[in-house]
């Protein structure tokens, strides 16, 4: 990343849990050159064949010229003459007085690609300028950073919270950043804190999915670390949840470390709403203020913004910020209308939120239709293409449901052709999550999966999904008006069977 940024290439990391479809469609869309990748990687006690996934790719990728190959888990991998070399040898030879190209500001340093609700995944453009001066401002006035300290971010390179603050923010302020490559349950459950105490890391930024997974195990993995070298600790990826929260602060942060509930997104480049330490007061659940700078307003259905506290609301930005995204590669209009059209004037993030008495702002989760699955944003449209795909899916619809440990999980409802034959519906299901598996990834996979006959519909032929969700979640108390639907009566029949 840092040697592509340095040399003027545009870079798009793709985080290593995609399947080869995935990886293809991200590669096509930006019309890569160059591919850099392992013979394989590690993950907890598994070993991932990652060069097999990118070779199965590249079988569609006419683009690709290079590949260069990273010796890691030193296992025997295909070499495609003419594409493929070792990394290594190259770096051996070559000349180690690099000049660094200078850019423009507005020039592109990366493209990251988001799920969308609909459609192919949005590849979003950073600028070189813009982003970088706001993931260092950032990074320096939300961690407290100072010289010396040790800081610690354990998300995944991929995403743009590995970008943002494992890269280039620290790196900005010149500071010593920690990389990890593994899970915070291997060995055991101690990992994270163990690392913590080796290294005496003053800053640490993890997702809520890692905290309530390990707030679930025994509390001698972390108690038998005293972890007095923390100074600041942190959340990202989504809403933190009270019990996360406090097992959190209490027993990470001994109640003397803030802890930084950070709210943004990939689009917007760096953190937009977050406590900044020992001046926010902190409170459970709630990002709090806007950074300085950052105009937040929550806008109402008709499209007007909503003044006063104690208020919800579709969230917006009302004015432009340093690190903004500044167009989806290769479609700007899609760009436009994905983030300008909806409120005229204001960039709309797809979340809602709550504005509480003193201002302070709670993020209430997607309005749009995507689901955050471990901090993983997932678009539910991809999915249901994937299922749809299987020869015995008639049609099918994905939502959210709370989970104690991803956040949400997704449950699928499925209508199955009229063969007239009757199928091992435990079969069915598996090959579905199979199908999902091999176009998209492990990552979305369904929870549960339930075979109806029906769907509730629109009589213009729209999935009513606030009713699913509110069947997933087990709420059957208020359905709304459901006379107007094509199918009334198809919701007890979904309601009775819910899994």
């Amino acid at each position: 990343v840092l040697a592509c940024a340095r040399i003027g290439a545009i870079h798009s990391v793709v985080f290593a849990g995609f399947s080869s479809s995935a990886v293809a469609a991200r590669i096509n869309d930006s019309e890569c050159k160059m591919v850099i990748t392992s013979d394989g990687s590690y993950r907890g006690n598994k070993a991932i064949d990652l060069k097999g996934i990118v070779d199965e790719a590249l079988e569609k990728c006419p683009s690709v010229e290079t590949v260069l190959v990273v010796k890691r888990t030193n296992t025997e991998v295909n070499m495609k003459e003419g594409r493929d070399l070792w990394l290594q040898p190259l770096m051996d030879a070559a000349v180690g007085n690099n000049v660094a190209e200078i850019m423009y500001s507005e020039d592109p340093l990366f493209i990251l690609y988001t799920s969308g609700s609909t459609g192919k995944p949005k590849g979003m453009v950073h600028s070189t300028a813009g982003y970088m001066v706001y993931t260092a401002y950032t990074f320096k006035n939300v961690f407290n950073y100072e010289e010396n300290d040790i800081y610690w971010c354990t998300a995944d390179i991929g995403w743009i919270t590995g970008h943002s603050y494992i890269l280039y923010g620290p790196l900005l302020n010149g500071a010593t950043t920690v990389i990890f490559e593994g899970v915070p349950s291997y060995p055991d459950f101690s990992r994270f804190w163990e690392v913590i105490e080796k290294h005496n890391v003053t800053q640490f930024y993890t997702a809520p999915t890692a905290i309530r997974a390990l707030a679930k195990e025994s509390l001698d993995y972390v108690q038998r670390f005293p972890l007095s070298s923390l100074k600041v600790i942190g959340s990202v990826g989504e809403p933190i949840n009270e019990e996360a929260w406090h097992w959190y602060n209490d027993h990470v942060g001994g109640k003397r470390c803030p802890l930084v509930d950070t709210w943004w997104q990939t689009e917007t480049g760096g953190i937009m709403i977050s406590p900044i330490p020992f001046v926010t007061p902190t409170k459970p659940t709630y990002a709090s203020l806007p950074l300085p700078g950052i105009q937040p307003v929550l806008m109402d259905e008709l499209r007007n913004e909503i003044e006063g506290n104690q208020v919800t609301g579709a969230l917006c930005i009302k004015f432009p910020w340093p690190s903004m995204a500044r167009t989806i590669w290769g479609d700007h209009q899609r760009y436009k209308e994905t983030y300008f059209t909806a409120f005229p004037g204001k960039y709309f993030t797809g979340d809602g939120a709550l504005r509480d008495e003193v201002g302070y702002y709670r993020i209430t989760g997607r309005v749009d239709d995507v689901i955050i699955v471990s901090g993983h944003n997932l678009g539910t449209a991809p999915i249901e293409d994937a299922i749809n795909e299987h020869p015995a899916v008639a049609e099918s619809a994905i939502v959210g449901f709370p989970h104690d440990i991803k956040g949400n999980a997704l449950y699928g409802f499925v209508i199955l052709k009229e063969t007239g034959e009757s199928r091992d519906k435990n079969n069915l299901a598996k090959e579905i999550n199979q199908q999902i598996s091999d176009q998209i990834g492990p990552i979305a996979k369904l929870d549960k999966i339930q075979f109806v006959s029906g769907l509730p519909k629109t009589r213009s032929g729209k999935i009513m999904r606030r009713i699913l969700r509110k069947i997933a979640e087990g709420d059957f108390s208020n359905f709304g008006d459901i006379s107007t639907l094509l199918n009334p009566e198809i919701v007890e029949e979904i309601k009775n069977g819910k899994l």
